[in-house]
């Protein structure tokens, strides 16, 4: 009899359990959409933070970290979802991981997540990122193949933005590759070829003017070419 009142007991237990996780899944669902209708993005991350403790998903997860990444809160999205490159990782996953890793000033770590983004889905604004983390890590092979791909690939209403100056600006995102071209070739040879860089640098103005970063460079690559003239000028002393 004993027994049977203590299963009692627990088969009790588990049903009121089993119905208070169901009242809480149909309260933290019903919360997160009025918070997505309030836009409001903290009760959003809270309500979905709940959701996942109650009924964990990969799905949920993505969705929080993606969240966490739109808020610039790159830390959180990779500590909800790790930053290892697996080859089931959602389409999300993927994006979250590259952007955010990006962001964390880990670029060899990103540039695996920008990899499997460009193998899944190649496209010229994902070229974009792979060249310039690829030359961020001094490998400009890697950032060749990458820049070729987007100045043959990038479309005329493509655009990408800067952020150098006091106003934020966006350029074709052509152009943008053509300045990566400069930067690239102005490396391989950092003596000789300041002037072929500055060629592209003058050719991508034509295109887009309000490139700022370009005049900015292009300033600094003549005051190195002025600084390595005076040096050669300079007479040799035995």
């Amino acid at each position: 009899m004993k027994r049977l009142f203590v299963l009692g007991l627990l088969v009790s237990s588990f049903t009121v359990s089993a119905q208070s996780n169901s009242d809480l899944l149909k309260h933290y669902e019903a919360y997160y959409k009025q918070m997505k209708q309030q836009g409001d993005m903290q009760g959003i991350i809270n309500a979905m933070t709940h959701l996942n403790v109650l009924s964990p998903s990969h799905a949920r997860m993505d969705t929080l970290a993606y969240i966490y990444m739109t808020e610039d809160k790159y830390i959180q999205a990779l500590n909800t979802i790790g930053y290892d490159r697996l080859v089931d990782d959602s389409d999300i996953a993927i994006e979250v991981k590259a952007v955010s890793l990006k962001a964390v000033k880990q670029a060899e770590l990103a540039i695996g997540q920008f990899e499997e983004m460009f193998k899944r889905n190649p496209t010229a604004l994902v070229a974009y990122e792979l060249a310039e983390l690829n030359m961020q890590t001094q490998k400009f092979a890697e950032a060749d193949k990458h820049i070729t791909y987007g100045l043959a690939n990038a479309k005329d209403d493509m655009k990408k933005a800067f952020y150098e100056s006091q106003t934020p600006y966006e350029v074709p995102l052509k152009s943008a590759f053509m300045y990566l071209n400069a930067i690239s070739i102005y490396n391989k040879d950092k003596k000789a070829n300041i002037d072929k860089a500055v060629d592209i640098l003058d050719a991508t103005l034509k295109v887009s003017p309000n490139f700022n970063l370009i005049q900015l460079t292009k300033n600094e690559l003549l005051r190195q070419k002025q600084i390595l003239q005076a040096q050669a000028a300079q007479p040799k002393t035995n």
